[in-house]
């Protein structure tokens, strides 16, 4: 049981990690990378869609109604957004580097919202990754005498309102996420997403090459990366699950750097480390839950 579950969440990282590829090769194709995140979100809500109705769970609590559609505008419509135009800006590699920031969000979301205690681990986890986000944003440009004029900062500060975003699942995950199965959420939350991204989209015509990208990227990174995932939480503790993902900017940047050639130099490669080290601090410094099944939903109302 436990075997399946690590592939589950490999299979989850693995899918996650195509998500710049994928963006690059929509957007080499023509597609804006803003329509590429709204046709993510659109192609992806089908699938759902089609899944919820098919397993017979789209009953959703008229009193979850706000905070599901308030999902839909911060892990949604922000996260596919900001991410997709950090990959536009600063390239696949760095981009997944600054997602990753998004235990540090959590520690200190948690703390405020949630009443969570702020331990040494999450103090010593957040001055690593700050560290680490200076080294890959602002490092290669300092020690090459260029100064900050030389950073792409709009790309640099989009990564870590993903991160931010990213974040926002854990929060809203505390209390929804184990009520409903996966599809109900994002049956409701999707769409809220593309109506967010509506009015910044500029539709243009697209050749087959660009639809069957944007067919692959909702297909492989929302649909199948997130029913992977979940089930993989079925059968893994939480902690295990967690580090288990956080493979994916290791292996973002690799498919990055074979696919578009995309590379850190020396201060980027201690960056990230200090990134991903700080995941497995935030994670490690937390005691370990066994997560239950996802629940059939029991709840008859509809939104």
């Amino acid at each position: 049981m436990q075997v399946r579950g690590y592939l589950y969440v490999l299979c989850a990282a693995a899918l996650w990690a195509l998500i710049g590829p994928l963006s690059k090769q929509a957007i080499a194709y023509g597609v804006e990378p803003l329509e590429a995140a709204f046709w993510r979100s659109a192609i992806g809500w089908s699938l759902f869609a089609a899944h919820a109705f098919s397993a017979r769970c789209w009953k959703l609590q008229r009193a979850d109604a706000p905070a599901v559609a308030a999902f839909g505008v911060f892990g949604v419509a922000t996260l596919f957004g900001a991410y997709i135009m950090s990959i536009h800006y600063v390239g696949a590699a760095l981009a997944s580097v600054l997602l990753y920031t998004a235990p540090a969000w959590v520690a200190v979301l948690a703390w405020l919202m949630l009443g969570e205690a702020m331990t040494g681990n999450k103090i010593i986890a957040l001055c690593m990754t700050i560290a680490g986000v200076a080294c890959v944003s602002l490092g290669p440009s300092l020690l090459s005498g260029q100064g900050l004029g030389a950073v792409n900062m709009p790309g640099v500060l989009l990564g870590l309102l993903s991160g931010l975003s990213y974040a926002t699942y854990y929060i809203f995950g505390k209390r929804y996420l184990g009520r409903y199965q996966t599809p109900t959420l994002f049956l409701y939350a999707l769409p809220v997403g593309c109506l967010c991204l509506l009015p910044f989209v500029p539709f243009s015509q697209k050749s087959w090459q660009a639809w069957a990208t944007l067919a692959a990227l909702a297909l492989t990174t929302t649909y199948g990366a997130y029913s992977v995932y979940y089930a993989g939480l079925r059968r893994l503790e939480a902690t295990r699950t967690a580090i288990v993902a956080s493979l994916e900017p290791v292996l973002a940047a690799a498919l990055a750097y074979v696919w578009w050639d995309e590379r850190f130099d020396l201060a980027g490669y201690v960056g990230s480390a200090l990134i991903l080290g700080a995941v497995l601090c935030t994670i490690l410094g937390s005691p370990a839950k066994s997560v239950d099944t996802e629940p059939e939903p029991a709840i008859e109302a509809s939104a």
